[in-house]
């Protein structure tokens, strides 16, 4: 065991350090969440996703005619192979969308112009096509799956503005189209989190991008990760048909033993600065619509909580009413998750393999003492 560091590892590797990144910074104490040291604050006031997008791939912020040229790329990438398509329309009526798009986006590997390519720059193209491709098979998917016919892209549109005309049919508002952008923002990357380490692992292998990127929507899908927002929304959804109290329906959760999802985080410890953002936009979007319930009963139970049980809101709490509002289904939460945490993703395996060592941790071994007499199995 000369080459283990530590015999005593933490369960769920909780406050381990697994790699250098210049990618993500988080204070967990301060509730600070920072790409390449620009404040999640300042770039979900100011920023779009697409620029977020350039400053994950590339490291800075970039100038006009270098965002210009990135959005163009990503607009003229907004394009599936028939066959992608006739996969979506072959996947079974009773399949889960992210169950559908971590085997479509296997499948794109075998159409990528770079699928032989494993250098720097081809992950830069392989991480521009996935960006725009996931956010198509999201929406193209729920198109089929409904009967409807699936609506061309319009490549004049924004990221976020194109991905709600796909899914819905009809323009968005701006209100609706600056909510959702905001969001993906906030979504784009978080440092080590379970998805993000399993796409690095994958990619240290010197496996493909579309291989990691299979590995993280896999490891999203999972409701200890991705699928926590699903869980909010439940409950909200719930107690409107109950017509329950929104705090009577959470006394009796925590009466039973009960985990109230979108609370808490392993990393903060202060209100998530995720959280702060999707508070507004859910007030905002439930006003603009004209049903605020959604938002009222998030805002009634978030206070209970954190009077009860000291506990703050994250970005999961949210960003359920705030899907929901811009007209998402429920199992549409964890795939939207994956169309901005592509960002990330992508970014992430683009520096793992830029300066690769593969991942091979060591387990502090718990089982019978070492060496076992063996016994013949007629004296057992």
């Amino acid at each position: 065991m000369s080459s283990v560091t530590s015999l005593h590892a933490p369960k769920g590797l909780e406050g381990v350090v697994a790699t250098t990144s210049s990618i993500c910074f988080i204070d967990g104490d301060e509730g600070v969440l920072a790409y390449r040291g620009y404040d999640i604050h300042d770039l979900a006031d100011h920023s779009t996703f697409e620029e977020v997008c350039y400053l994950l791939w590339f490291g800075r912020l970039p100038k006009a005619d270098e965002l210009e040229a990135l959005t163009q790329r990503m607009a003229d990438e907004r394009k599936l192979d028939a066959s992608v398509i006739n996969l979506l329309k072959m996947a079974p009526k009773h399949a889960l969308p992210m169950d559908v798009l971590r085997t479509v986006v296997s499948a794109l590997s075998l159409y990528d112009p770079d699928y032989d390519h494993n250098d720097h720059d081809a992950n830069v193209n392989k991480a521009i096509r996935l960006t725009s491709q996931i956010a198509m098979i999201v929406a193209d998917y729920d198109r089929i799956r409904k009967g409807k016919p699936v609506v061309e892209p319009d490549r004049s549109l924004s990221h976020a503005a194109n991905f709600l005309l796909m899914l819905n049919g009809a323009a968005p508002s701006k209100t609706a189209e600056r909510a959702l952008d905001i969001a993906l923002i906030l979504h784009a990357d978080h440092e080590l989190n379970a998805s993000t380490f399993a796409a690095r692992i994958t990619a240290a292998t010197l496996s493909d991008m579309h291989s990691a990127v299979t590995s993280a929507i896999g490891t999203l899908k999972g409701p200890l990760h991705g699928g926590a927002n699903e869980a909010v929304f439940k409950i909200l959804r719930e107690i409107v048909v109950t017509g329950a109290d929104p705090i009577e329906y959470v006394k009796a959760m925590l009466a039973q033993k009960k985990k109230i999802p979108g609370f808490g985080h392993r990393v903060y410890h202060t209100e998530d600065p995720r959280a702060t953002h999707l508070r507004q936009m859910s007030r905002d979007l439930g006003h603009a619509s004209g049903d605020p319930k959604w938002f009222e009963m998030s805002q009634k139970i978030e206070d209970f909580v954190k009077a009860e049980k000291k506990l703050n809101a994250n970005v999961d709490f949210y960003s359920a009413s705030t899907y929901h509002t811009l007209g998402i289904d429920v199992d549409l939460f964890t795939p939207i998750f994956a169309v901005s945490r592509v960002g990330g993703w992508t970014a992430h395996v683009i520096e793992q393999l830029d300066d690769n060592r593969l991942i091979r941790p060591r387990a502090d071994y718990i089982g019978p003492v070492y060496p076992q007499k063996y016994v013949a199995v007629e004296k057992r």
